[in-house]
């Protein structure tokens, strides 16, 4: 029953107004038996002086007690709604008009009439009620027989017993009337009106949750049909803002789902090459120690030496590949990072020179340096950047024919050090060049025994610390790989 948001606001709302009508009703009627006893004190501010003048109670400057006597019994017949009590200038109560069995007080407070005498326009103000240990009521006070000469009070409670009775029956029957009058009709319009907004409001949520479950219901490949954008193009509210959340939510989801699925791809692609190319050099291990134990008899020292020198061979290729397996997977995972410090790249680059220059030599290649050796110091990773130009260098050196020469050259572009490496060889095919730095990849122009991972390692070092890689075929012939490192910032 209370499932829906739109049910729960309006239960809310009808709590709410109830509890508003209820306490509209006690303040009602708190408030008009404070108005009721103000206009009562005021109409009869003077009943006890005017009582005293009209029935001649005062004569020759004395009270008449006879006189009072019948006072009490002309008002307790017709008038029971005051009460006439007679005090002492002490507030003891010497006599009076109500019912002897109903009087708890001997003796009322004269602070109140006091007060009253010095001010006659302060009301409501409240005496003792003789009826009562502890309620006050409004009240008329004069002395007697003089203000002159006071002997004692006059003391006139304005609403009595009897009067108290009836005024609680046709009040209290009259306020209920029309405070349930009040509290229905203000319910119903309010309650109207409110579900009516709620309606407003919760509608657009609904069709925000409608959007949510379209797109739940679908593979979450695609953004929804309808966004929220084509309902509301501009955001007015948090509802808006909510429902504009979700459209990018669902976009950057659907996105991440294709990532998601480019990956398992990538991964089952990389797990069946992984498995080729472990497999390639197991294979041949295997084979070739097989036949040396079956056919060790039959072969020749200088056969053995080259069928064990295959196995090692293939052993190291199957370490190399292993080796490189893992350090790719560690910069993927983000395990290996980089410690970047500022060093001249030009030194860098001349010592990893000096370390291929006997490689290229047994390869019949002319490796050489050249460019800027003022170039400004790099702030990457020392050994990682190393690592980088050790794998550019050596597939240089692979693929070029003997004769050929392997140029390294140093430069820069907007001040930012750069360093090439140039090869004499064939070049890469236009077909294969966007493929080039994807792990595993090989062209119909790869060496037997390469990997692909050497170039995937390099651009995952190079991404890591913020530089770049990039790839281009020479108009005279071969590859360029060039690298740029970031500098060092300055404050």
């Amino acid at each position: 029953m209370l499932k829906t948001l739109y049910t729960r606001l309006a239960l809310g709302l009808f709590l709410l107004l109830l509890a508003v009508g209820l306490l509209y009703t006690v303040i009602s009627y708190y408030s008009l038996r404070e108005y009721s006893a103000s206009v009562n004190q005021e109409l009869h501010r003077d009943l006890a002086k005017n009582l005293v003048a009209d029935r001649n109670l005062v004569r020759q400057g004395q009270l008449d007690r006879s006189a009072l006597k019948e006072l009490f019994a002309l008002y307790m017949t017709i008038n029971p709604s005051i009460e006439i009590y007679l005090l002492d200038l002490d507030g003891s109560i010497l006599s009076y008009s109500a019912d002897p069995a109903k009087i708890k007080r001997k003796q009322v407070s004269l602070e109140p009439i006091q007060r009253l005498l010095d001010n006659m326009k302060r009301y409501p103000l409240l005496g003792d009620d003789p009826r009562s240990h502890d309620r006050q009521k409004v009240f008329s006070v004069t002395p007697v027989p003089s203000a002159e000469n006071p002997e004692g009070y006059l003391y006139v409670v304005l609403r009595g017993e009897e009067y108290d009775a009836a005024e609680t029956l046709a009040h209290g029957s009259q306020v209920l009337k029309l405070s349930a009058w009040a509290l229905v009709v203000s319910l119903a319009v309010v309650m109207m009106a409110g579900l009516a907004v709620f309606r407003l409001l919760t509608r657009r949520l609904s069709d925000l949750t409608r959007l949510v479950e379209s797109f739940e219901s679908s593979d979450m490949r695609q953004n929804p049909p309808v966004t929220w954008r084509d309902k509301r193009p501009w955001v007015q509210d948090e509802i808006d803002y909510l429902g504009v959340t979700f459209d990018d939510m669902a976009y950057r989801i659907a996105s991440q789902i294709e990532q998601l699925k480019d990956k398992d791809a990538q991964r089952r692609q990389l797990i069946a090459q992984v498995s080729h190319d472990l497999r390639t050099p197991l294979a041949s291990m295997q084979g070739y120690i097989e036949s040396l134990k079956l056919r060790r008899d039959r072969l020749s020292p200088e056969e053995q030496d080259r069928f064990l020198d295959i196995a090692l061979k293939e052993g190291r290729r199957l370490n190399r590949l292993v080796d490189e397996l893992f350090e790719l997977a560690a910069l993927e995972a983000q395990e290996k990072q980089p410690v970047p410090e500022s060093f001249p790249l030009a030194e860098l680059v001349h010592d990893v020179v000096q370390k291929h220059a006997q490689a290229a030599q047994n390869s019949q290649l002319e490796l050489t340096l050249s460019g800027d050796p003022d170039l400004p110091a790099a702030y990457a990773d020392l050994a990682m950047t190393e690592r980088v130009l050790d794998n550019l260098i050596t597939n240089a050196i692979a693929y070029s024919p003997a004769g050929g020469r392997i140029e390294v050259v140093l430069g820069q572009q907007g001040g930012v050090p750069e360093v090439c490496v140039r090869d004499s060889g064939s070049g890469i095919p236009e077909q294969d060049l966007p493929h080039i730095f994807d792990p595993f990849y090989r062209g119909d122009s790869s060496k037997a025994g390469h990997a692909g991972l050497g170039l995937a390692i390099a651009r995952r070092i190079m991404a890591l610390q913020g530089g770049d890689i990039r790839v281009e075929n020479r108009a005279s012939g071969g590859a360029s790989f060039c690298i740029s490192l970031p500098v060092p910032v300055t404050h």
